[in-house]
């Protein structure tokens, strides 16, 4: 997607809360909840100059307030004076979105284009694409502009598809340096637009796990990095594949009843039916 591949992609039903309370002593509190309601981030913020005044997380704090500038630049009379806080509706370290649905919330809130606050963080966009959808759609970028069309995903077979948690969240960052250290290969750019494509034709499980398994080599070969199957799950009976930045987060596995069980075997307690994850 980095260099212009058509991707598909499903926005999961899971996001991301934000609620403003404005106030009038100049200060930006920050508050961050997990699913389960506890506060797993805060910070407090001067709302002229958006210095840090106190956090739980330099780090996080620090990213964040990258995040708030950005924002400040693109809307000047944005008033940041007052509370925020956020909630997520999955588990934090899953992967599924944490900071996309943040940008994209921020951007609502502040009625600013979410792509122009993505170049906070870097990336594709795809991400931002999808915490605006609730459906399956392509995204493509044309010349580093974002492009976003339907895509007809409801595979006959989707009872057959999981989606398995591999205990770690992945850093995009991370992924994406890593993927920008590879050669840019033009022909494999064109054979996974043409893949995409055909995910959403095929009505065969076998011929959907066929393409699956060839993105997966075509990958591999750009950034030499063997495919999850081949590290992990060699004995399964299904084809998976990784998703997003290699090496983290869920992926997508083909199966039955008893995958569940196979991948608590190897360690993974969460593996979730398609339709309990995506729209």
């Amino acid at each position: 997607m980095l260099d212009g591949a058509l991707a598909l992609a499903l926005p999961a039903k899971f996001g991301q809360n934000l609620s403003f309370e404005a106030s009038d002593d100049n200060m930006l509190v920050w508050k961050s909840y997990t699913v389960s309601q506890t506060c797993w981030f805060s910070a407090t913020f001067d709302s002229k100059t958006i210095k840090i005044l106190d956090t739980s997380s330099q780090e996080i704090a620090k990213t964040l307030q990258a995040l708030l500038l950005k924002t400040k630049a693109l809307n000047p009379e944005l008033v940041l004076s007052g509370k925020v806080e956020t909630a997520l509706a999955f588990t934090r370290n899953w992967g599924l979105g944490t900071s996309s649905t943040l940008i994209n919330n921020i951007a609502q809130w502040a009625k600013i284009d979410a792509y122009q606050l993505l170049k906070t963080f870097g990336g594709s966009g795809y991400d931002i694409a999808c915490a605006q959808e609730n459906k399956p759609l392509f995204y493509q970028l044309e010349g580093q502009k974002p492009i976003v069309s339907s895509a007809k995903f409801n595979p006959l077979f989707k009872e057959e598809l999981y989606f398995v948690f591999l205990n770690k969240k992945q850093n995009s960052k991370s992924g994406i340096k890593h993927y920008r250290q590879a050669k840019k290969d033009i022909i494999a750019i064109s054979a996974i637009s043409t893949i995409s494509r055909e995910l959403v034709q095929t009505n065969k499980l076998q011929d959907f796990e066929y393409l699956l398994k060839n993105h997966e080599n075509i990958i591999d070969k750009i950034i030499h990095e063997s495919p999850i199957q081949q590290k992990l799950f060699k004995d399964y009976f299904g084809q998976t594949k990784s998703l997003g930045a290699w090496g983290g987060d869920f992926i997508l596995a083909t199966g039955n009843e008893d995958s569940p069980a196979y991948f608590k075997s190897k360690g993974f307690e969460t593996c979730i039916k398609y339709g309990d994850l995506v729209f």
